[in-house]
Parts: C-alpha cells; structure tokens; sequence
C-alpha cells in the first residue's frame, strides 16, 4: 500500500526544533511518509546547521491526491522574503483540502498572503505580528487572533515558536495516527518528563 505523502516546506535557515517531533511520529507510521519540499531542489540548511535534501520543487509537485498535510516550519526568511511562489502553492494545495500547518515565522508568511483573514489564528504575540505585518495590505484578520500556544481552524494550524510539542500533537491528531488515549500520555510525556519533577 502507497504510503500517503506529508510535506515539510522549507526554505534556508529553518528551524529544525520545531517540527522534529511531528516528522518523527509521521515517519514512524505506517500511513504516511515525509517529504521535503522547496522553491527548488538545492539543500536547505537549517538554523542548526542540519542541511536538508529536498525531494521535490514546488512547481513540479502534482501529487494532491496522495499528499495528506503540508508543514511549515519558523525560519529566518519568512520575514525577508514574500515567497510569492511558495503562497501560490499553498493556495493550490488549500484548494484540494489539504491541511496547512504552520508555526513561529510561518505563521508570518500565512498572514502576509492573506490566508489567515477569516479564520482564527496565532503567532508570536499580537505585539509582534503588528509589527511584522504594519505595512502588509493583505492581512486583515487582527481580530481573529488568538492568544493561545496553537489554533486549528479553517484547514490551518497555527502555533507560537514556543508550541513546538502542542504542534505536533496536533499534526498527529489531525492525521489520526494515534488515538485519544495514547496521543494524551505521549504529550504528557513530553511535556512533564520521564521524572517530573
């Protein structure tokens, strides 16, 4: 049985923290594999050194039907660059359901494109994303954001670059690889520790 696709997108200087637990549990399921996904298929270092092959540039990536999930991870160039292309994509992948997950910068990029007007969302403080956004004509969903470590609504999870395992619970709630009960004690896990203190 083909395994259905999850994409990681990124761009330089990702943040490699912050989807490492989501990519882990999806890779070592048995429904869905990760792939990574860019402007174009030249290596993407990340924010800790880790340098990334990349198995498809979004312009030759077709494959809606077997792709589950998009994940979006924080890196410095959200904020450099608009990406035009990469929201082009996103866009498209909207339009066949496919659910957008995205936290820290990422949630920047959403914004900047429009994607996040109509629907409940979060960021890195409000504070912060008026900043970011104060000369951005395309975002108008101020009212819509929420204080919160992560929102799920209208196909698209948002987090805080704080909600690096709140983000992966969710990714793996909404890909159903593990019931309610097991998905709560591997966060608990997580989250207190082996040993709490």
């Amino acid at each position: 049985m083909k395994k259905k696709e999850v994409l990681l997108l990124l761009t330089d200087h990702w943040a490699d923290w912050e989807a490492g637990h989501a990519i882990a549990g999806i890779n070592m399921s048995e429904q869905y594999a990760i792939k990574t996904i860019a402007i174009d298929t030249q290596p993407k270092v990340s924010i800790g050194g880790i340098r990334a092959e990349i198995d498809y540039a979004i312009e030759d990536y077709h494959e809606f039907d077997n792709l589950a999930m998009i994940i979006l991870t924080g890196s410095f160039s959200w904020g450099k660059c608009l990406y035009h292309n990469i929201a082009d994509f996103i866009r498209k992948a909207n339009g066949h359901n496919i659910p957008i997950a995205a936290i820290c910068g990422a949630t920047i990029f959403l914004a900047k494109h429009g994607f996040l007007n109509n629907i409940k969302h979060t960021g890195d403080e409000l504070d912060y994303f008026k900043e970011m956004l104060a000369d951005e004509k395309d975002y108008k969903g101020h009212a819509l954001f929420t204080e919160a470590q992560l929102v799920n609504d209208g196909g698209f999870i948002t987090a805080n670059e704080t909600a690096a395992l709140e983000f992966a619970r969710e990714i793996i709630r909404v890909l159903k690889i593990y019931g309610d009960d097991e998905l709560n004690a591997w966060y608990q896990r997580n989250k207190q520790g082996m040993m709490p203190l």
